[in-house]
């Protein structure tokens, strides 16, 4: 694999940019970086700052020099320039569009097929079925997952490289005037426009307009594929005039398409799907029912019969399309283990990507990787695996077992413990001492004839089937959403407390750590030593510090909530106890009474306050907070007010007090919303940051991270005047299926949401709670819903939003989080 190397001459011209460098002559760039988390080797690698409403990569210039980088894209140059003599400046006005230049050149380089692929679903999977169908006999580039944003496009097309012979990039946007940036970048020769949908609706005047704006990708595509039959599509070609200069290959029922298709029929192991071609009848076999996958199938059937492929080559290829897992799932393992499984799918680039999420879990120290033979990658193999190797070696992986005979011949490349099987079944699973792997983390990347999902369920802890989601992607959203709405600087704490309200304590604290944030929260010292002990290393505090537990948290460094002279007293006599050293003084957080009378110093006691602490060097002024008691309640904001002014006054005489900076905070995830101009220091982010809303007007602007689901167990047939669980507090009046699905009270639903309050969902239709909800399950009324046992039941989710149970049940959200039991199996996903 040969990347082109840029020397400073030629990226001051592509960039528009103004050098400043010590020496021009030594610049040579063949890679490009734009995350510092994610350095491999610094040498030849380019950096850009880019800049967006919630973090700059300006700040992150002096690190990334002193791990060994030179080159930089800036917009504006560092401070401390002289600190970094050794450092290559390129001064341009926008870094993200001096990405895309850069980009958009290097695409210039090669003439070869380029596949552009939008619309509002369907991309990548499209993309990735493509690239299954294309690959054995092409050398092919694609887009890794979900890259197709201002950023992830140009880093797609950067790695296009000499030995390509097809490039299939996907593009997304989000709002009007986006398109054309990607158009320059992608420059593709075929077009292939999937569908429109709903999504980012909010950002266009109609669907017309984002029908427009998607179709500026193809303005210049030598072909453009798509399918006649949505006419909402087919009217807006008309109208724009695309049709005049750009040749289309369309699809669809109607006789004027190239590809025209008489039928689909459902057949036991999928869907047939028929089509006439150039007077010829033709017909492909996919292994999938849904229409989604169907019509995806048929967007790869035209690509393929325009690209010239024989038919008998499409109709296997298609009979062998697999599932693309859109999402990589971490997971709770045998042994204490934690199991990150992004099988099915294995390729370099997703590899890659893969190794950094394992890389951002902190929980152990051993890492571990199962990796099956890359398939398809059309490079030879003794360089592909040399590669491999190479960033295993990087990515600091301590274990390897390679599965496959390619992976085998090669594995003299690997410097590291490893173990080598030619196949899942027979050989690892029957000779590989499974016990032998106990506290590390384990990913398995695997493609899907290695069928790693039985080493998935081999190493998988066994718990029952119910199972709560959490999309890591989600929460990072909703705390970047937060991010944008605090004044520059503010620093943010998250709320972690309560297993981070049912979702998890290590596992969120280590993704919230890798996006930067500054504090975490616990209720109680146990579990900041939970997260001590998983390798969380930012600061956090204690909100209930237990008599017993202040020399656990001087021993583990978290940092005491004091909102008395009696818990002072405490944290006095176990500062004596543990004969800690001067400089090394316990952080401790001053919590104020300003109106909610619940935990606080009140104003008259902080005189004394500030002498006892003055007077003691081993304690140290972290910040003085309070807690605000309404601020999601519009009809008292004069009460909200007047706490934020109590909390100003009371909190000034203390900082006034010390030398140092001593933070302050009263915010939390609804007072961000509605006062933001009251941030101080700090913010306290708890339930917005897993997408439920505090105030109406975020209602749309969060994005759920949880997801709550069991399993039908059994469904039985109810005869008419027969009763359902306990205390017959059902009685049918009808013959009805009822299902009984596993989840009850001592997995968190509650009791109350019994006999007919709520519902819950089975293949998106409602299922009302018959009966009294049981210990360990429920039951259901499917009647008119067509169901089987094992199918999934959706307590609930983005459609079904948990507030909405919260308000059938007369509680909060938070209380139905919380109280999700820890038997209920955590799932945390990344897409």
């Amino acid at each position: 694999m040969v990347h082109r190397i840029y020397n400073g001459k030629e990226l001051t011209e592509i960039l528009g940019a103004r050098l400043v460098s010590p020496d021009a002559n030594r610049i040579a760039v063949k890679d490009i970086l734009i995350d510092s988390r994610r350095l491999i080797t610094p040498e030849q690698c380019l950096f850009f700052a880019l800049v967006s409403k919630r973090n700059d990569g300006h700040q992150y210039i002096p690190e990334l020099y002193g791990k060994g980088m030179r080159f930089f894209v800036v917009s504006t140059l560092p401070e401390k320039m002289g600190e970094m003599p050794k450092a290559h400046f390129f001064l341009v006005d926008n870094t993200l569009a001096a990405l895309q230049k850069l980009a958009a050149w290097h695409r210039k380089l090669f003439d070869i097929p380029v596949i552009g692929i939008t619309g509002s679903n369907g991309k990548t999977i499209v993309k990735e079925w493509l690239f299954q169908l294309l690959s054995p006999d092409r050398k092919i580039i694609r887009s890794p997952k979900s890259y197709n944003s201002q950023i992830g496009v140009p880093l797609s097309v950067w790695q296009i490289n000499d030995d390509h012979e097809i490039a299939i990039i996907e593009a997304g946007i989000s709002e009007p005037d986006e398109m054309e940036n990607l158009r320059m970048v992608i420059n593709p020769t075929i077009g292939l426009f999937t569908n429109i949908g709903q999504a980012h609706d909010e950002n266009f005047i109609s669907t017309a307009q984002k029908i427009g704006e998607k179709l500026k990708l193809f303005t210049k595509v030598e072909t453009l594929i798509y399918n006649a039959d949505r006419g909402d599509i087919q009217e807006i070609l008309i109208r724009s005039g695309i049709l005049e200069y750009v040749q289309t290959f369309c699809w669809g029922k109607d006789e004027s398409s190239d590809l025209r298709i008489t039928g689909t029929e459902p057949v036991k192991q999928g869907t047939l799907i028929r089509g006439r071609y150039k007077d010829d009848d033709y017909e492909i076999n996919i292994p999938f029912h849904d229409k989604a996958s169907i019509e995806n199938a048929i967007h790869c059937w035209a690509v393929m019969l325009f690209m010239g492929y024989n038919q008998k080559v499409i109709s296997d290829r298609m009979l062998n399309l697999s599932p693309v897992a859109m999402r990589l799932e971490l997971k709770e393992g045998i042994n204490n283990c934690t199991i990150i499984n992004d099988s099915y799918n294995s390729d370099f680039n997703s590899l890659s990507i893969a190794l950094d999420f394992l890389n951002q879990q902190t929980q152990h120290k051993q890492k571990t990787l199962i990796l099956s033979d890359i398939l398809q990658s059309g490079r030879n193999e003794d360089d592909l695996y040399k590669d491999v190797a190479r960033l295993v070696e990087q990515k600091n992986i301590d274990q390897i077992i390679g599965i496959g005979p390619a992976i085998s011949r090669q594995k003299n490349q690997f410097n590291i413990p490893k173990s080598f099987y030619q196949t899942t079944a027979a050989d690892f699973l029957s000779l590989f001492p499974l016990g032998s792997l106990s506290n590390q983390t384990i990913l398995l990347k695997g493609a899907r004839i290695f069928e790693f999902e039985q080493i998935s369920r081999r190493l998988q802890q066994k718990l029952h089937e119910t199972v709560l989601e959490i999309n890591l992607d989600a929460l990072v959203e909703n705390l970047n959403y937060f991010r944008s709405k605090i004044p520059s600087g503010t620093k943010i704490m998250a709320m972690v407390k309560a297993f981070s309200y049912g979702s998890g304590g290590f596992e969120i604290a280590n993704i919230l750590q890798f996006h930067h944030i500054d504090y975490l929260a616990v209720a109680y010292a146990d579990e900041g030593v939970e997260l001590r002990k998983s390798g969380v290393t930012l600061p956090i505090m204690v909100m209930n510090p237990e008599e017993y537990a202040f020399d656990t948290m001087i021993k583990y460094q978290l940092e005491p909530e004091i909102f008395s002279f009696r818990a002072l007293d405490m944290l006095v006599k176990s500062i004596l106890r543990s004969a800690i050293p001067q400089n090394k003084p316990v952080k401790i957080h001053i919590k104020l009474e300003t109106g909610m009378n619940r935990l606080g110093f009140t104003e008259n006691e902080i005189e004394e306050l500030i002498l006892r602490l003055k007077k003691n060097p081993l304690i140290y002024v972290q910040s003085v907070f309070s807690h605000l008691a309404a601020s999601d309640k519009p009809d008292l904001d004069d009460f909200t007010n007047e706490q934020i002014r109590r909390f100003s006054d009371s909190g000034k005489r203390i900082v006034d007090a010390f030398n140092h900076k001593v933070l302050m905070h009263i915010l939390n995830s609804a007072g961000i919303i509605r006062f933001p101009e009251y941030s101080f220091d700090m913010v306290r982010l708890g339930i917005g940051l897993y997408g439920i809303p505090s105030v109406e007007s975020d209602r749309d602007k969060l994005n759920p991270a949880t997801r709550l689901r069991s399993v039908i167990a059994q469904i039985k047939e109810v005869k008419k005047g027969e009763s359902v669980g306990y205390n017959r507090s059902f009685i049918s009046e009808k013959d009805m299926p009822v299902g009984i699905v596993s989840i009850g009270y001592a997995d968190g639903l509650l009791r109350s949401l019994g006999n007919g309050k709520a519902s819950l969902y089975i293949n998106g239709k409602e299922a009302p709670i018959i009966g009294d909800i049981c210990m360990d399950m429920c039951m259901i009324d499917l009647s008119g819903i067509e169901a089987r046992e094992g199918d999934d039941v959706i307590i609930f989710d983005r459609e079904h939003p948990v507030t909405d149970l919260a308000r059938i049940a007369g509680t909060i959200p938070y209380e139905i989080l919380s109280r999700i039991s820890r038997r209920v199996k955590r799932v945390y996903f990344h897409e």
